[in-house]
Formats: C-alpha cells, structure tokens, sequence
C-alpha cells in the first residue's frame, strides 16, 4: 500500500496484524489496522475483559544532560522541571500564539534524563520542535524508529500483565502515571501506567525487534481471560467514551489548551513556556468558546466536521468527534460552543448531512470506569 508520498510505514508488528486478519488502512502516513473481528466487539473486549494495542506508530523524542529539564520544561505547558523521576505526565506542547502543537505524554527517567510520546501525526513537526530547542543545550535524539509501544488495557490487563514473568507481576504496584523497567515476556522493557481508554492498564516500550514476540506472548496469556487484539477502531470509541481528546480533530493549531478544556494541564505560575502571555491573557479575558460533551436526542449520529447550530438554526460551533457509543448505546460528540451555549443541560442542534438534529450539552467523561486500589 502507497500514497502520492510514498509507501506507508509499517510498524514492526504488521505481519502480525495480517496473521490475525486485521483490516489495515491508512492512518498518518501509517498502514495500521482498524479492526480485527469488528469495532464493537473489541470494544467491549475493553471494557469488559483486555484488549492489545500496537501503538508503534507514536514518536519517541529522548532528551538527555544537565539542561534537558528546562528545556522539556520550556516547550511544554506543565511542571516538567518539578517532575519526580520515574513518573509520566500529560501535558501539551503550544506554539508562540498559544495553540496546540501536539499534546504529549513525558516520562522521567532520571533528573537529566526525559522521553516524549508525540503523536504520530505530529513525529516530524514535534521532533524538529524539540531538536532546535536542544540544540547548544543538551542531547537530542529521535528513537521513534527504534521503540516499539503496545497498549494493554482493560480491567483485567494487570492480571494479565503479571502472568508474563515476576518483573511483570510486580508492576501491578505502579500508580497511575507511574513507570519502571521490567522484563516481560523475557524482553526487556518499559512498562508505564498509563493509556488512552478509560481503562485500567499499561503501555510497554520495548525495542522494535522485540515488540511481535511480546505481543504474541500477551494475547496467548490472556486467551482464557478475554483479552483480544484491538485496532484504531475501537482505540477511537474508547477514547471518545472517556472524553481523551484526539489531535487532528478535538484540538489542533487553531485550538488552545483553555478552550479544549486541559486548563488544568496549563500551568500559569512557570516562569516560562511557549505561549504563555497569549494563554495567561485568554486565562484573564475568556476563550469566547469551548469544548463540550453532548448527546444526540433525536435521532441522528454526529460525526466531525458537522455544523452545531443554535434554536434559530445558525451555525455556531462545530463537531469535532461523534459517533454512537457501545457502552452507553447512545450517540455521543464532543464540540466546540460559545460559552453562552455550552453549560450542562443546553439544548442546540447537530447539522446531520442537512437535517437539523437535536442535542444536549452533557457532563463529561461520558464513560467513567470503577476505579479500584490503582
């Protein structure tokens, strides 16, 4: 498979994904799968059970020496030089007018030594942000080639992490955004507390070459115990159920932080970071809109790019993610509002191919797991 730009890439997992049937389609310049047995049914594999992702196609910047944390501190929105080591944190990368490169996860291994997970998306702009940013300042180096990343999520995703070696097992103690190195499946890897379902679970680094032996190993494992391969599909569905936005739809260069609602991964008293006098002056004066969850009442399915309207039937904002949700049974969006519009309980319609639709403005997370010790 190609593109007017060349053949697409492929993650060290893709024979893998061809051996179990996965459909595989193009997904930023990627050849990935979009299902295996069906969205819907990996998708309650999720919720109810595991399910195995590969995330491969995400970058993987690493920063290293003594200036490496001012200088992740610089061009991210949150604490990164307040970081302790061995924790992860959700954050945001923003341009000189306060808008969204990309949001980002960074990991700290050491005081002098940081990893960011871009999106895939986002590998070439992201990692030139952070090279000319190093530059004179500290190492750089771009390892997406090298590592590999698999999601293994869903209520039973650390029983079944532990039945991969005792390394494994003992990583049922991290907390949320939390990390270590342990062998899995006798490969040594990365394993974080994190993820992008709603669910419980972890995501594991390892080397490329390493990444088709574990998740083989990881599906054989958790056979009996419901886990099944899960392809963007479903990663999409869950991820909207929680309310996890996705770069190229919910937020982008045109959005900020503020208005996406991940105020709270912007923090105004750093010293320094790109964009904050434009994001310190929206803080101060309002955004005018913002991101909000809604529900379909009427019958329609919201999709992005759909016009939202107000009771005169004018467009005023527009859906950025929509789709029907397998666990609620009811469609679901998230869009952008004027302020005026967008408290709970506000009533507007969703522009559906022409057809006005009505909606409600509804608290978020749609889907909100039990959590338990973890």
């Amino acid at each position: 498979m190609s593109t007017d730009n060349g053949p697409l890439a492929r993650t060290s997992l893709y024979e893998e994904h061809k051996r179990l049937g996965g459909r595989l389609v193009t997904f930023a310049g990627w050849e990935m799968p979009v299902q295996y047995k069906g969205i819907v049914d990996e998708h309650r594999a999720v919720r109810t059970a595991a399910g195995l992702f590969d995330v491969s196609h995400m970058g993987e910047i690493e920063l290293k020496g003594e200036h490496a944390a001012a200088v992740v501190d610089y061009l991210v929105t949150g604490d990164a030089a307040g970081m302790q080591d061995a924790r992860a944190l959700y954050t945001c990368a923003c341009n000189e007018r306060g808008t969204i490169l990309d949001d980002l996860i960074v990991y700290r291994h050491a005081r002098d030594a940081f990893l960011i997970v871009c999106n895939a998306g986002n590998r070439d702009k992201i990692s030139e942000h952070f090279r000319k940013a190093a530059e004179n300042h500290c190492q750089f180096d771009d390892r997406s080639n090298e590592i590999a990343l698999l999601a293994l999520q869903g209520p039973r995703a650390i029983e079944i992490l532990g039945l991969a070696g005792k390394q494994a097992a003992a990583c049922a103690d991290l907390k949320s955004f939390q990390f270590r190195d342990a062998v899995v499946a006798n490969v040594q890897t990365t394993v974080a507390r994190t993820g992008y379902t709603g669910e419980d679970g972890v995501e594991i680094f390892c080397a490329s070459t390493d990444a088709p032996h574990v998740f083989r190993t990881l599906l054989e494992l958790g056979r009996d115990k419901g886990i099944e391969p899960v392809g963007l599909g479903a990663r999409d569905t869950l991820r909207l159920e929680a309310r996890l936005a996705l770069y190229g739809n919910d937020i982008d260069e045109t959005t900020n932080p503020l208005e996406a609602g991940l105020g709270w991964i912007v923090k105004l008293a750093k010293p320094m970071f790109v964009g904050k006098e434009v994001l310190v002056t929206l803080s101060q004066n309002g955004t005018g809109r913002k991101l909000v969850g809604f529900e379909m009442t009427g019958r329609g399915i919201a999709r992005h790019a759909y016009p939202l309207l107000d009771a005169a039937g004018n467009a005023v904002g527009i859906c950025t993610s929509g789709g029907p949700s397998p666990t609620l049974g009811k469609s679901i969006g998230l869009g952008y509002l004027p302020i005026a519009l967008g408290e709970v309980g506000t009533t507007f319609q969703v522009d559906c191919r022409g057809k006005a639709v009505s909606a409600v403005v509804v608290k978020t997370p749609f889907y909100k797991r039990n959590r338990g010790a973890a």
